[in-house]
């Protein structure tokens, strides 16, 4: 440990050095708002710091005035919020968890750390989200067999939503509950104009640095049933029972979100339908300028929503567009632009080699194809261009 005379004051260490990505092209960088700091001072001179106080209750609110849920937890992480709703779902060791194979690990991963064994089912060509007429035909063979899954977690891929009326329906028939996987949902709207995410028994969302709306780190749970939101709210705050002393009938956790990260949320919220606007700008100048190109398509945005276009992804047939998606992607590169190959399933992970499976080669498909491209609302059409511009280089002449 350094001698306290030898510590460097404040002065001598600001301001910060920019990111050494800043000249770079990133995928989804963070947006500010410009009244983030504003925000935070509000919060800093009310001398709440904690997850506690009147900043995450008014993320919350108006979370909840944005998205129609009526209610919220803001927490620590989208993975937080997945893991108070497995255990609020009744998770033990054993239980089945069957989520689409394309989509990230943390969809099942506090499961699985749980002790529940994940079922991985393929996805649809309409939206590459998960598939529900083999949902149904996988829930009819499980009840056969004796063992239905616990919980069904549709996952609203990459901005946009499973066809989640269809999903609920079915597993309604069996009883069994659904969690919505909306993490990079935030503003997405599917049937009715409802908000990603509702309609099922939970839906958790993340404000992680790369998402429409950022927090730094963070996420949501939400829910029409208030109830099993006061009950994450008690497990969230490691489950302190309200006595004078610090008394406990169960374990909980310490997910609540921090004042200072929710008044950062609380500055951006305002933002998200025009962040949507702009990101779905992106995606079409990019459809616009590149559908035409033999061997080249994007994914499809399905009738049941409009998808917020979090990330825009490309597919490339090799054989007709005359690159792979490893050779588009390093071109970008050389670009100086960072691009990012979709999703590799999870039935084709090594930490789930073991797991049963129903299927995959759609979800295969776009693992080998599929490229997310730069998709920013902060992207000037200039920088764009620049995408543009390295993908066609790579098309054949």
């Amino acid at each position: 440990m350094l001698p306290l005379q030898a510590v460097p004051p404040a002065a001598a260490i600001l301001p910060f050095p920019r990111h050494p990505s800043a000249a770079r092209l990133m995928l989804s960088p963070p947006d500010l708002a410009g009244g983030e700091l504003d925000s935070l001072r509000m919060a800093l001179d009310s001398g709440w710091l904690a997850p506690a106080g009147p900043t995450p209750a008014a993320f919350e609110a108006e979370l909840a005035a944005r998205t129609g849920f009526a209610a919220t937890l803001a927490t620590t992480s989208g993975t937080a919020a997945l893991h108070l709703a497995y255990r609020l779902l009744g998770v033990t060791r054993g239980d089945e968890v069957w989520a689409p194979s394309l989509t990230f690990i943390a969809t099942v991963a506090p499961a699985v750390q749980m002790g529940a064994v994940p079922r991985f089912l393929d996805v649809t060509p309409q939206g590459f989200t998960l598939d529900p007429g083999m949902l149904r035909d996988e829930l009819v063979r499980a009840a056969r067999r004796g063992r239905l899954p616990r919980v069904v977690v549709p996952v609203d891929l990459y901005g946009q939503c499973s066809d989640l009326d269809t999903i609920v329906a079915i597993c309604d028939r069996w009883g069994v509950p659904v969690l919505s996987d909306s993490a990079a949902a935030m503003g997405a709207v599917h049937r009715g104009g409802r908000h990603a995410g509702r309609g099922a028994r939970l839906a958790a969302f993340s404000f992680n640095g790369n998402k429409i709306v950022t927090t730094g780190g963070g996420g949501a749970l939400a829910s029409d049933d208030p109830a099993l939101i006061d009950r994450a709210r008690h497990l969230a705050g490691q489950a302190k029972e309200p006595w004078p002393h610090y008394e406990h009938e169960t374990t909980g956790y310490a997910y609540g979100l921090s004042s200072l990260l929710a008044a950062v949320g609380l500055a951006q919220l305002p933002a998200l339908e025009a962040r949507v606007q702009r990101r779905r700008a992106v995606f079409a100048r990019y459809a616009a300028a590149l559908g035409d190109l033999p061997g080249l398509s994007f994914i499809p945005e399905p009738g049941w929503g409009r998808a917020n276009r979090w990330l825009s992804v490309a597919r490339f047939d090799p054989q007709a567009f005359g690159a792979d998606r490893e050779a588009v992607r390093r071109a970008l590169d050389a670009a100086g632009v960072e691009s990012r190959p979709a999703w590799k399933p999870l039935h084709l992970q090594p930490a789930f080699r073991d797991a049963p499976r129903s299927s995959g080669a759609m979800a295969a498909g776009l693992f080998e194809q599929g490229l997310c491209l730069p998709s920013g609302s902060g992207m000037t059409e200039a920088e764009q261009a620049r995408v543009i511009e390295a993908i066609a280089s790579c098309a054949r002449r």
